[in-house]
C-alpha cells in the first residue's frame, strides 16, 4: 500500500519585547532560576495581568507580513491545565477569535533536482503566555520549577495540515523562521527555546480523503531533528498501521541519541481545555489607525522587495524568491549591486545562487560570515563584463579571493595580475592561434565544412585549451566561424 504524508505546524515564536506579555518582569535568557517572575507570574492573589502592547504591535506586524487578517477585536481566554510549571492552573491564550486570523508564507523548495515555489496557508496566529520549565537533571528523584519563563510572550503561529514531506516541513520552518528575524518580532534563537516547532503528523492511503490519527511532535529546536523526527514519526506509524495496530492521537518527543520518537502524553483536543474568556482581560481592540501605524514602522517586506526586484532590476520571479529567503541575503545582494551597477543585477543574481550559495553550504557559513564582501564580488562581476576575465575564470578568481581574505576592495584585480589571469582580446593574437589550431586539426575542419555542427565545439575547445582558458570566448567563437566559412 503506498501512503501519503499529513504534517501541519504550530510553531511558539518568542516575541522580542522587553517585559513579559502580562507583567514587567525581564525576559532576559539565562539568569538564575526564579529570578525574573513577578507576582504576576507566579499567581499570588489578588494580582491581576496588564497586556503588554508591544507584543500586540509584533503579532500586528506579523499578520501584515503574511497577508492575514488583523481581527478588530480578539479575546484572551484560559486554556485549564494542570502541569507543575504552571503557576495558575490555566495558560492566558487565544481561542475562538486570535489576532491574526489566515495568511501564508511562501517559499522555494528543492525537489527532485528542480527548484519550486510552495505556499503553506496559515490558520492563525494568536498571542499567549509561555509556562515556567521544569527542571530535572540536578535533583535526584525530584524536579525544580524555574518560572523566569512564566508569562514570556509567545505568538503560536498555525498552519492548515497542507504539508506532504519532512522536506516541505522543513522549508516551511526555514522560511517562516527568516521572517520572523526579518522583522525583528523574535531573535530566532532554536538553542534558547526562541522558535519552537510542534509537527503534528499523520498518515493515509494515497486517495483517501480522511486523514489519519495524528501525533504531535513537541519542541523540535533544530532543523536537522525536525526532518529527522518527521521520517521516524511517519516510519512508526505506517509500520504499526501495516501490522495490525493502530495510531494512537498523543504527544511524542523525539530522542536524537536514539533515534526514535516517544510517548509523552496523550494528546488533548480542545474541550480538555475547558476554554472561557479571561474575566481578568478586555477584549483587545485594534483600531485601523493602529495597524496604519505599526505599519509605517515595518522594515520592507519580503514580498515587496521581491517585486521592486522583479520590476526595478528584471529579475525573474523566482530569482526575486531566492535572494529574499533572508533578509542578510538579500542585503548582500543589494550591496553587490550598489557597487556593481544595476545592469549586473541578473550576473550577481546568478552568483548569489551559484557559486556563493555552494561555497557557503560546502564551508557550512551564513552570507554574513562570507570573507568575500560584496563590493569585492561586484568588481569581479564588473571584469567578466569588461572583458578582462571569462566567466569561467571568474570561478578560480573567486576561489582565490575566498582562500585568502584581504580588506582590498579591488582583491580581484590583484588575484587576477597575480596569477596572470587577464584575458585574451588582442584579436592578432587570437587569431594566430586560431590558425595553429586549424592547421592542427584538419579532420575537425573538413568535419565541420561537411555539415557537423560538433566539430565546431571541438575546434573550441581546441582554441580555448591553447589559451590555456583565457581566450575571450566570444571572439574566439567569432575568428574560429569566420574562418570556417571564409
Amino acid at each position: 500500500m503506498q501512503w501519503e504524508v499529513v504534517i501541519g505546524f504550530e510553531t511558539h515564536a518568542q516575541l522580542s519585547t522587553n517585559s513579559k506579555i502580562f507583567s514587567g518582569s525581564s525576559i532576559q535568557f539565562g539568569a538564575e532560576p526564579n529570578t525574573q517572575a513577578s507576582p504576576v507570574d507566579l499567581a499570588l492573589p489578588g494580582v491581576l495581568p496588564v497586556l503588554n502592547r508591544g507584543a500586540v504591535e509584533k503579532a500586528i506586524q506579523f499578520g501584515l507580513a503574511v497577508n492575514a487578517t488583523i481581527a478588530p477585536v480578539s479575546i484572551f481566554a484560559r486554556k485549564n491545565y494542570f502541569y507543575p510549571d504552571l503557576p495558575k492552573g490555566y495558560q492566558i491564550s487565544q481561542f475562538e477569535l486570535p489576532v491574526v486570523q489566515g495568511g501564508a508564507v511562501s517559499f522555494v523548495m528543492e525537489r527532485d533536482g528542480k527548484s519550486e515555489i510552495r505556499t503553506v496557508q496559515l490558520t492563525r496566529a494568536h498571542l499567549e503566555e509561555d509556562a515556567g520549565k521544569s527542571l530535572h537533571e540536578d535533583y535526584q528523584g525530584m524536579s525544580g520549577i524555574d518560572l523566569n519563563r512564566a508569562g514570556t510572550p509567545l505568538l503560536e503561529i498555525v498552519t492548515e495540515p497542507v504539508m506532504r514531506s519532512a522536506a516541505e516541513a522543513v522549508a516551511y520552518a526555514k522560511a517562516l523562521h527568516s521572517l520572523v528575524t526579518w522583522l525583528g518580532i523574535c531573535d530566532g534563537n532554536m538553542q534558547e527555546g526562541s522558535f519552537r516547532c510542534d509537527a503534528n503528523v499523520s498518515v493515509r492511503p494515497v486517495g483517501q480523503v480522511e486523514f489519519g490519527t495524528r501525533c504531535e511532535i513537541k519542541n523540535l529546536n533544530s532543523f536537522r531533528f525536525l526532518e529527522e523526527a518527521i521520517n521516524i514519526e511517519v516510519r512508526r506509524q505506517i509500520e504499526l498501521i501495516e501490522d495490525g495496530g493502530r495510531v494512537i492521537q498523543e504527544t511524542r518527543l523525539y530522542d536524537p541519541d536514539k533515534k526514535q520518537t516517544r510517548s509523552m502524553r496523550s494528546k488533548e483536543d480542545s474541550q480538555d481545555y475547558r476554554y472561557f474568556p479571561d474575566p481578568d482581560l478586555l477584549p483587545l481592540a485594534i483600531s485601523e489607525e493602529w495597524i496604519s501605524r505599526v505599519k509605517a514602522t515595518m522594515p520592507e517586506l519580503p514580498g515587496a522587495m521581491r517585486t521592486r526586484f522583479v520590476e526595478q532590476l528584471g529579475l525573474s520571479e523566482y530569482d526575486a524568491m531566492v535572494l529574499t529567503q533572508t533578509k542578510a541575503t538579500a542585503a548582500y545582494f543589494e550591496e553587490v549591486v550598489k557597487h556593481a551597477g544595476a545592469a549586473q543585477a541578473k550576473p550577481a543574481a546568478n552568483w548569489m545562487m551559484g557559486d556563493v550559495a555552494s561555497t557557503c553550504n560546502r564551508e557550512g557559513l551564513e552570507i554574513t560570515d562570507i570573507p568575500v564582501t560584496s563590493a569585492q564580488l561586484a568588481l569581479l562581476l564588473q571584469r567578466i563584463a569588461d572583458g578582462t576575465i571569462s566567466n569561467k575564470i571568474a570561478k578560480e578568481v573567486f576561489a582565490a579571493m575566498w582562500a585568502a581574505p584581504s580588506a582590498d576592495a579591488s582583491l580581484a584585480d590583484a588575484v587576477i595580475e597575480a596569477k596572470g589571469l587577464k584575458q585574451i582580446s588582442d584579436p592578432n593574437a587570437l587569431e594566430k592561434i586560431i590558425d595553429e589550431v586549424l592547421a592542427a586539426n584538419p579532420k575537425s575542419v573538413e568535419e565541420f565544412r561537411a555539415g557537423k555542427e560538433k566539430a565546431f565545439n571541438a575546434l573550441v575547445g581546441q582554441a580555448m585549451k591553447a589559451t590555456k582558458g583565457k581566450g575571450n570566448p566570444a571572439q574566439v567563437n567569432a575568428l574560429l566561424l569566420a574562418k570556417l566559412n571564409a
